[in-house]
């Protein structure tokens, strides 16, 4: 639910130029009381020439394109290392089980080149599907069982919350077997915030939907944060009503 947001190679500019060839390899098998979860590091001082946030270029470009490649959303592919391209790398940190952090670390250069496919969560699932990890806080769309998309997830931050309307409640995300049931376009005013483009799993209470607020730690009221980039055009890679929605 909507609040205000925002608060990658740790190596020299002429290995980050020789790591984008590699990356051009074939891909492997492809308020709230916000909880002190964990929270990603920034670049330390002495890599000041390193990928991240702010900086553009061709560097930045072959990143992207890579991440693309690999089925994350990093926004518009132009060099510029923005909040889509971070939020892609968050993502990806979390599909190869790494720490997250806000630039690309040499063993997220390394990563890159030989990727991991995500852990399926369901086996023998639909094969057209949405798998959400509460454990590894991303989003995984399949089609025909192949990865269409992958995103970084902000999920239940288990506290305790009272809404404005009257009525307290635990901050989880549900898991279990669900299907998705409708979607409202743009922002949704419901008892405890906003949502934007939700797309809802069980009745018009948990949906999975855009937020201006999708930080690292868990800390929604229950619902699945998506970023607002991703938001805008999720609602058509899915089936609604109807798609399968798997959440572990």
């Amino acid at each position: 639910m909507r609040r205000l947001w925002m608060s990658l190679l740790l190596v020299p500019v002429m290995v980050a130029a020789v790591a984008s060839a590699a990356w051009a390899s074939p891909a492997a098998p492809a308020a709230r009381t916000a909880p002190a979860a964990r929270t990603a590091l920034a670049a330390p001082a002495a890599a000041a020439r390193a990928l991240q946030p702010g900086m553009k270029g061709p560097a930045v470009k072959a990143l992207q394109r890579r991440l693309a490649a690999l089925k994350y959303y990093p926004g518009a592919i132009d060099g510029r290392f923005g909040t889509n391209t971070l939020e892609a790398v968050w993502a990806f940190y979390e599909a190869q089980g790494m720490t997250p952090h806000n630039y690309v670390s040499k063993a997220m250069n390394w990563r890159l080149a030989h990727p991991r496919a995500p852990k399926v969560l369901v086996k023998h699932g639909a094969a057209n599907r949405i798998e959400v990890s509460l454990y590894r806080e991303i989003l995984v769309l399949y089609r025909n069982n192949k990865v269409q998309l992958i995103s970084h997830v902000s999920t239940g931050g288990h506290y305790h919350y009272c809404s404005p309307g009257g009525g307290c409640g635990y901050a989880v995300t549900p898991t279990g077997n669900f299907r998705t049931v409708v979607f409202m376009r743009g922002w949704v005013h419901v008892p405890l915030g906003e949502m934007f483009n939700p797309v809802f799993f069980i009745g018009t209470a948990f949906a999975i939907h855009g937020d201006t607020d999708v930080p690292l730690a868990p800390v929604s009221h229950g619902c699945v944060r998506i970023p607002m980039d991703i938001a805008n055009f999720f609602h058509k890679l899915v089936k609604v009503p109807g798609e399968p929605v798997y959440i572990r």
